[in-house]
């Protein structure tokens, strides 16, 4: 089985919703999420803090340098994700449907890299 991430993308300057919408939105994920442990597709998942909390670690010319904020300026950046395991992209991108229907918000569906042969 392949492993993908399945990254829910905020906008930080979107209205938030009215509380009950936000509590339901969490039982919704919830249930996904159970349903990925029942399958046997759940390998790890996150909520993220705001971007606004990141520190970006840089190495150049033998220095490390840090930044703070996101790493790119963008009106969008990943809120949570999901790391699951699918037989296959359409598999993944089931998965990926669910979870964007529980967090009402788009779902980015992306391969890790195959481990190289030995």
């Amino acid at each position: 089985m392949k492993q993908y991430l399945l990254a829910v993308h905020d906008d930080p300057d979107a209205a938030l919703p009215p509380p009950e919408v936000i509590q339901e939105t969490y039982a919704d994920v919830e249930k996904v999420n159970q349903q990925l442990r029942a399958s046997g597709a759940w390998v790890f998942a996150g909520g993220l803090t705001d971007a606004s909390d990141a520190t970006v670690v840089r190495a150049e010319k033998g220095q490390v340098m840090l930044t703070d904020g996101p790493y790119v300026e963008s009106k969008e950046h990943i809120g949570g994700f999901w790391v699951i395991k699918a037989r296959d992209l359409d598999e993944a991108l089931d998965w990926a449907g669910k979870a964007a229907a529980a967090c009402r918000g788009p779902v980015e569906v992306r391969p890790f890299q195959d481990d190289p042969e030995v």
